[in-house]
């Protein structure tokens, strides 16, 4: 079984009575099909920020249940053969581990070793370079 959280719109035609009514109808059809219901449900009257088939205002519900996902298709078919709904979505709700936040590994940082004084080195002459390639050259 899955978690989804279906959020439709119900047309102000009725009145909020048969609104609830209609609510508990979507409700009895999810359990029907063998949905075990959630406890988040909300039911709202709003005004739409644009019109969705004509109307400015609709009652929002939005209800969450578990459902396997064979029978989503035979419960969408219901849905969509209801004049009242003006529009609906699923969504799938992921359960979430709850814990002490994780956190990123600490990497160990490596400590610079005090930087061990250079010994001095020699500087060489252009002449003693020189005179070096001669003495190999010549054992050739």
């Amino acid at each position: 079984m899955r978690n989804y959280e279906l959020a439709y719109l119900i047309s102000p035609d009725l009145n909020e009575e048969d609104a609830k009514q209609f609510q508990n109808r979507i409700t009895s059809q999810i359990q029907e099909e063998g949905g075990i219901l959630g406890e988040g449900n909300l039911f709202l009257k709003r005004r739409l920020a644009y019109p969705v088939k004509k109307q400015l205002q609709a009652y929002l519900v939005s209800t969450t249940f578990q459902l396997n996902p064979e029978k989503l298709a035979s419960f969408e078919k219901k849905l969509k053969a209801e004049s009242q709904i003006l529009r609906y979505i699923f969504v799938i709700k992921r359960k979430y581990k709850i814990g002490p936040p994780r956190r990123r590994p600490i990497t160990p940082t490596v400590e610079k070793s005090p930087e061990k004084p250079r010994k001095e080195e020699k500087k060489v002459e252009l002449g003693d370079i020189e005179k070096k390639l001669d003495e190999i050259l010549k054992e050739e």
